[in-house]
């Protein structure tokens, strides 16, 4: 199966998001660039945590991207896997923390 949903072409196509909604879309980047200009953390780390998010959210189009920035960056392959396991590591203890309701659901049914 060579053709996915996800087209790696629509990446480039992500400025035209505002086509629809002017406004908003142009408040949107205006946001995302300033969230991306170094302040507490460097752009380097930035670009790491925009990675493990990438993958904890799932988004083909964010991973293809920050794993070039990454690159760009001086980040090594090594640092991104960490950073993915990371991420990997809270999303898993967030699902497995909400088994907490699970449970307190089936002792009050139960009980």
């Amino acid at each position: 199966m060579s053709k996915t949903y996800y087209d790696p072409a629509d990446l480039k196509k992500f400025g035209k998001i505002t086509e629809w909604s002017e406004e908003l879309g142009t408040k949107f980047f205006e946001y995302y660039g300033k969230v991306f200009e170094e302040g507490a953390l460097s752009a380097r780390e930035k670009s790491l945590i925009a990675l493990a998010v990438a993958h904890t959210e799932q988004c083909p189009y964010c991973i293809d991207a920050y794993s070039q920035d990454g690159l760009q960056r001086g980040i090594t392959k090594e640092e991104m896997m960490e950073a993915i396991h990371v991420g990997a590591a809270i999303k898993g203890g967030a699902t497995l923390v909400h088994g907490v309701q699970m449970m307190n659901k089936v002792n009050k049914l139960d009980g």
